[in-house]
């Protein structure tokens, strides 16, 4: 049987660019508020380098034993509006530079 890669990379368009995006990070739920997580993706145009890490908010705690979020669960248009967002906030997806972090809401605006 072939691995599978556990974070591909998926390609979507938005306003006409073509972006790679994945899951960066998974959920994290913790007794301490400061180290409580939401999903975040991490986003880059086709043709560039600079990525853009996009935070949601943290949902509702898991059942217990829920399997690992996938990329085919995520609504690709919650990820479109996250890439918008990102792009609204200042976010250069063609030029150099540092990663950028960026929080959303949890519908991506």
């Amino acid at each position: 049987m072939a691995k599978t890669k556990l974070n591909p990379e998926l390609e979507i368009t938005v306003d006409g660019e073509a972006y790679l995006w994945r899951i960066h990070a998974q959920p994290k739920w913790s007794r301490d508020p400061a180290s409580r997580h939401g999903m975040a993706i991490a986003v880059r145009h086709l043709e560039g380098q600079r990525e853009a890490i996009v935070e949601f908010p943290l949902g509702p705690a898991p059942r217990f034993g829920m399997a690992l979020l996938r990329a085919q669960h995520i609504n690709l248009d919650l990820v479109k509006a996250a890439i918008a967002s990102a792009i609204a906030a200042g976010w250069e997806p063609l030029s150099r530079g540092k990663t950028v972090n960026i929080m959303v809401d949890e519908t991506g605006g």
